[in-house]
């Protein structure tokens, strides 16, 4: 159960890749918060910034990338401006992560036990080694992996346990946030809704909150409690999950939902969103969403909209058909 308090405040967050000759500029000046126990979500098309937000946030930005502008607070301390020491034990102790291809990132040639207790230790090294084994086991236990198999390496499990597996890492230090990034990318649907399953039942459990990155929409109106909608590194919208759903109010936010098919009812025809995305490097003047737009006026295509409050829907939205 999510409360009102803010966990984790995001303000003007600005990110640029630099260039020899250009910048692109990938994350563009955006706010959102992360409640207490709340499951946020970030959805859009490749290359909207989604995951570029969750590297800034953890602070594994790296060149040609450059956190350029804005704050990233953690009840009240800003993040970007840590020191070493601090960045440590921001990472896992209280932003745990899960990020693309998790179930490659286990090291095949060293026993799982060694990779989980690693973290431990490293950042609680008062529990010894074998109290990092005994966390180690209960972690196991907690992902639905039996225990006796913590000496296996990472190819004797399917794609699903090694799944688990990253989500037991992420889970170690019981940490207060976690970002994953698509973590169920690669694996059938069916596995998708187990790990989602998985990682509702601990969340309710532990009370840890979520950033949950994704392009499917469906998967994440399922889990989510708020979904923020990215496009072309701009949020478009900010709202409830069940609002999207059923009363999204901008054209990108409806074109999105328009290309999943439902699960039930009759059957539709799918409707794709037409041109693709723009260059970071030469973006439109006005709304950057306006060349793809089915409903854009002339201003839209001279005035970028800014993301307002719509109290009566609970939502935010950028798109000048509101005003």
């Amino acid at each position: 159960m999510s409360s009102d308090r803010a966990l984790l405040e995001v303000r003007n967050l600005t990110v640029d890749y630099v260039g020899e000759h250009s910048i692109a500029r990938a994350v563009n000046g955006i706010d959102f918060d992360i409640r207490e126990g709340e499951a946020f979500g970030l959805a859009g098309e490749s290359g909207c910034g989604k995951s570029t937000v969750a590297f800034a946030l953890a602070r594994l930005t790296r060149l040609p990338g450059l956190v350029s502008g804005g704050e990233v607070r953690l009840n009240g301390e800003n993040v970007l401006k840590f020191d070493k020491a601090r960045l440590k034990a921001y990472r896992w102790n209280e932003v745990s992560f899960v990020f693309q291809s998790a179930m490659n990132a286990l090291n095949p040639v060293i026993p799982v036990a060694e990779q989980i207790t690693d973290v431990i230790e490293t950042h609680n090294p008062g529990l010894g080694a074998d109290g990092a084994r005994a966390r180690a086991e209960e972690l196991f236990e907690l992902v639905g992996i039996p225990p006796a198999r913590l000496d296996d390496f990472s190819h004797q499990f399917s794609g699903g346990m090694r799944q688990r597996i990253c989500i037991a890492i992420a889970l170690a230090l019981n940490p207060r946030l976690i970002i994953m990034d698509e973590p169920t990318t690669a694996l059938d649907v069916v596995v998708q809704r187990d790990i989602i399953e998985q990682i509702v039942d601990l969340k309710a459990k532990l009370g840890f909150s979520v950033l949950f990155i994704t392009h499917d929409l469906g998967l994440m109106i399922e889990f989510c409690d708020r979904i923020g909608i990215m496009y072309s590194g701009e949020l478009v919208e900010v709202a409830p999950s069940e609002a999207i759903l059923t009363n999204a109010l901008h054209p990108y936010t409806r074109a999105l939902g328009n290309s999943f098919p439902p699960l039930t009812g009759p059957r539709l025809r799918m409707e794709g969103i037409p041109g693709s995305p723009p260059d970071l490097r030469s973006l439109p003047q006005g709304c950057r969403f306006a060349p793809r737009c089915p409903r854009a006026m002339d201003i839209c295509r001279v005035e970028n909209p800014e993301l307002r409050l719509y109290p009566e829907h609970r939502s935010q939205a950028a798109c000048h058909l509101l005003n």
